[in-house]
Order: structure tokens, then sequence, then C-alpha cells
């Protein structure tokens, strides 16, 4: 026997979901896949079904991924240690290569994979496709070959899009001379979403978004414009690894992206929840 109740409330769901999914439709949307997300199957998994879905209600989503974990697993594999600087990882000649083997290679491919097996339509690109981000060396302490963006062609993109599938960009770059780069995949999704004029850039984190109080996910701010920043960066709010993610997403918004959420990937389905549910699910940056 069919539960009214229960039926009417996964209809009010349905109907909660349908002016967003109005809003959305044929528009641009990127998703920054990193974090748990990455590293626990079932969370892998129910991600790459919502990338379906939102592809099968009429928007345009675009999947950019990093890979540290699995870089560095592949490197100990070499006998090569993983080497940080500040942070950051130390890229030479030959974890350039290796770098550039497990992105565009073994990450790339079997994220394209998982959307095959969840009946979506998707293509992996990277940024040396095309010219698809040109880079140069980074300027100031020496992280060998790692990058920074200096343009973006979306050529590739565009036409994946326009062909029905879901691109799916492993954060390489190259240079003038043809040598590959690595790049910061919160910068790459950022760069992209602003070049692609995109509705939207979701950022997928280990975190519920910008905490007032770290210890306390109820503290949670929901929304923050622009305008904003400088204080809560100044007095403290934003601090650590959360800034880059901050500037990137700032200067996305600087550059054409509409607005950016920094949202928890450790929650299933957390996507869905920022894009079709009337409270969202991390925090908002816009203008």
């Amino acid at each position: 026997m069919i539960d009214i109740e229960d039926a009417k409330k996964k209809a009010g769901i349905l109907l909660e979901g349908l002016p967003y999914i109005q809003k959305y439709e044929g528009k641009t949307v990127v998703v920054k896949y990193g974090g748990a997300a990455m590293t626990d199957d079932t969370l892998k998994s129910a991600v790459m079904r919502d990338v379906v879905l939102m592809s099968l209600v009429g928007m345009k989503i675009v999947l950019v991924h990093g890979g540290g974990p699995e870089i560095s697993s592949v490197l100990k594999q070499f006998g090569k240690d993983t080497v940080f600087v500040d942070g950051l990882r130390y890229t030479d000649a030959e974890t350039a290569e290796i770098v550039a083997m497990v992105l565009a290679g073994k990450v790339n491919k079997s994220l394209v994979s998982l959307i095959h097996k969840a009946r979506g339509r998707a293509v992996g690109l990277c940024g040396v496709d095309g010219g698809m981000l040109r880079v140069e060396k980074m300027p100031g302490k020496d992280l060998g070959y790692v990058g920074k963006i200096v343009s973006v062609d979306i050529s590739s993109v565009r036409l994946a899009l326009d062909s029905g599938f879901i691109p799916v960009v492993a954060t390489i770059g190259i240079d003038d001379d043809g040598q590959v780069y690595n790049i910061n995949a919160d910068t790459a999704a950022a760069e992209l979403a602003a070049a692609l004029r995109a509705e939207k850039l979701i950022m997928l984190t280990d975190v519920c978004g910008v905490l007032r109080d770290p210890a306390d996910d109820a503290s949670l701010i929901g929304d923050i414009p622009l305008r904003e920043l400088p204080e809560l960066i100044e007095s403290g709010v934003i601090s650590g690894g959360m800034i880059p993610k901050i500037d990137s997403c700032r200067e996305g918004i600087r550059k054409g992206l509409k607005e950016a959420a920094i949202i928890d990937g450790r929650v299933e389905h957390s996507i869905l929840l920022e894009l079709f549910s009337d409270s969202g699910f991390g925090t908002l940056l816009h203008r």
C-alpha cells in the first residue's frame, strides 16, 4: 500500500527544487572536485550521480579535479619523496611528468569511467589540450614546475559541452615552450569558471564552509558579499587553508563568474543540497 504522506513529502522535495532547476537550465556550473569526496568510494559515487543528474536536467556541467593523494601514492611507488614548501608541493622535472601521468591519465579516466557507470556522457580533458591553461613559472618562492595561469582557452570545453558531454578537466597546464606544469586545482577551477562566465562555481572541501568558530559547525556563515571579505580575513575568521580558496573564488567572480559556493564534500549529495534547496549547503560568495 502506498504511504500517501511519504509520497507527498517526496513530491514536496521535488517541487522545492523546481525553481532552481529552472534557474540553472542551460547555464554553466563548474564543480571543483577534491578532498574526502575523491578518496571515499561512497562519496565519489554520490558526486558522479549528482553530476549526471545535473546534466540531465539541462545544466552544462564542468568537473575540475586535482589528485594530491594519488600523486603522493604514485611518487612513493617510484621511490620519490613528496616535498612541500610552505604547504605547496615542490615539482621537479620528473615529478611534473608523474603529475601529468596521474592527473590526466589515472585520475581523469577513472572519473570519466564513473560518470559512464552512472549513465552519463563525459570526456576527459586537461589544461594542455588545446592550450586550455597557458601558464608561466610561479613567481616568488621556487616551487619547480608549478604554474601560474596567464590565459585560458575554453574552446575544447565549449566543444565538449555543445556536444552534450560533461568535460572532466585535470589541472595541469603548459607554457609557450611546451613544458607541462602542475597547477593549483582551486585556482584552475575558478579561472575556468570565469572564462566560461559560469552561473556558479561549487568547491567541494572537507569543512562546512566559512565558520566564525572553527570548532562549531553551527557558526557557518551562509552568505558573504565580496566587500566583507577583507574584514573577515583581517579578523582571522578566514584563515589558513581557507584563504587561497577564498582568493580563487573572489578572483573568479571579479573576472566574470556570477557566484561561488564552498560546501562540505564529506556529505553525500551536498552538491544537490546546495543547488536545489532554499537554504543552500555552505558559504555563498557573490558581488
